[in-house]
């Protein structure tokens, strides 16, 4: 028996290898295009773009060692009963259940590594890139203005029509910082340098206008032409230090410290919502006071009100994190479960076809998961429900699969399913 489960596990492990260099590579396709602008406008050296390269790998491992897993399954056991290996076993008292063992148990110890992966490594790593390009998109910032885009940079955004090299040109800066009416600074040309660790914008423009609205007389406008002027625009909120910045988003965090975000969004929930009592009692008892003061509370009840739903809304984006990492780890299992009874029914042993199939039972896969994301940030169902939900769904089916398989039932004859889909696309 040692021997079949050698031989079982062997015959998973070298496809599972190419199909998982093969669909990380593609992965890579779509982020080489992105390096490769990346690459022409920052003038990137050889060292930072491998840099970027590693650090963009265990964010693809982690979707594309599940859908490998799926991959590799369908391949191994559809070559076993295309070879007539299977029927071979069956005469020999070995049922499906059987073969498919060694399988699943080293599927369900690669999603125990996932867990871990998605817990410890890719956290760090996502941190690392998000650090890395920061740093670069600071080489030339000019490159950030994007031509014929409004671009907002804190209280300001800047428009720019074109730009040439290192200049831009037909420039228009907002400041809407705090103003009711905003400030517009218009220049034919202009240059833009970071200063302060990537903390303050400077921008040197030349021969332009300031227009300036009066706050308590709107109907005063004044004009001012510049042949050369000199703005600062400070705490950007990009300040780096030496280590990187130190903030961290959800997918940057395990779930360790997303828990205990959690705790500390519920402690401030608490917190406004005792205040908030304070509130609605004054207002309930608002017969002493003005109509100014009561207006006011209300403004306070609004804004605390706000801020439990916001403060609930991060936990709610912290626990579909905390339960999709869990989820796709052991998505890998799960595609054991329906890749095994798809390659025998299949009867594939083809990489084209076995790499049509399993992408159409990732995209299906990743299209519920992502759904279920959208719906649980906006609070319409429960986070556990949403991550878990394509995982229970796809379980299922497999087990139905395996179940249909063991009972002897036909194949899927993808030759003739073919010929019938075109049949129907040929008609309509």
């Amino acid at each position: 028996m040692k021997i079949l489960e050698r031989y079982i596990l062997s015959e998973n492990f070298k496809p599972f290898i190419v199909s998982l260099i093969v669909v990380t590579f593609v992965m890579l396709l779509d982020r080489i295009l992105d390096l490769l602008n990346l690459i022409i406008e920052k003038n990137l050296d050889f060292l930072t773009t491998t840099t970027i390269f590693g650090l963009s790998l265990p964010f693809m491992l982690a979707l594309t060692i599940p859908m490998a897993v799926l991959l590799a399954t369908i391949m191994s056991f559809g070559r076993l009963s295309v070879d007539n290996e299977l029927i071979a076993f069956k005469s020999c008292g070995i049922n499906i259940y059987t073969l498919m063992r060694p399988t699943v148990i080293a599927a369900l110890f690669l999603s125990l590594f996932m867990v871990y992966f998605n817990n410890s490594i890719l956290p760090e790593t996502n941190h690392q890139l998000k650090n890395k390009m920061i740093e670069v998109g600071y080489r030339r910032p000019v490159t950030a203005i994007k031509p014929r885009v409004f671009n907002s940079l804190e209280k300001y955004t800047i428009y720019a029509k074109q730009r040439v090299d290192e200049e831009l040109r037909g420039i228009m800066i907002y400041n809407h910082d705090g103003l009711k009416y905003p400030e517009t600074i218009t220049a034919k040309r202009g240059k833009i340098a970071l200063s302060n660790n990537g903390n303050s914008l400077r921008a040197t423009l030349y021969d332009g206008e300031m227009h300036t609205r009066d706050e308590q007389q709107p109907a005063k406008y004044q004009i001012r032409t510049f042949k050369k002027f000199v703005l600062n625009l400070p705490d950007l909120g990009y300040q780096l230090n030496q280590q990187g910045s130190s903030h961290r988003g959800d997918r940057e965090l395990s779930s360790a410290d997303m828990k205990k975000r959690i705790a500390e969004n519920d402690r401030q929930i608490n917190q406004i919502e005792q205040s908030l009592i304070d509130v609605e009692d004054k207002l309930s008892n608002s017969e002493g006071l003005s109509s100014r003061d009561v207006k006011k509370y209300k403004n306070s009840l609004r804004i605390k009100k706000d801020k439990i739903a916001a403060r609930q809304g991060d936990i709610r984006e912290y626990q579909v994190e905390i339960h999709k990492k869990y989820a796709i780890a052991f998505a890998c299992l799960v595609f054991v479960l329906i890749g095994a009874p798809i390659g025998m029914m299949t009867r594939t042993n083809g990489v084209g076809m076995a790499f049509t199939v399993s992408s159409i039972v990732f995209i299906l896969y990743y299209g519920a998961l992502t759904l279920g994301e959208e719906l649980a940030d906006k609070g319409s169902i429960s986070p556990a429900l949403a991550m878990w939900f394509a995982n229970a769904l796809f379980a299922i089916v497999g087990v139905y699969l395996v179940i249909t398989s063991v009972r002897e039932s036909k194949f899927i004859k993808l030759d003739i399913l073919g010929e019938k889909i075109m049949k129907m696309l040929k008609l309509k």
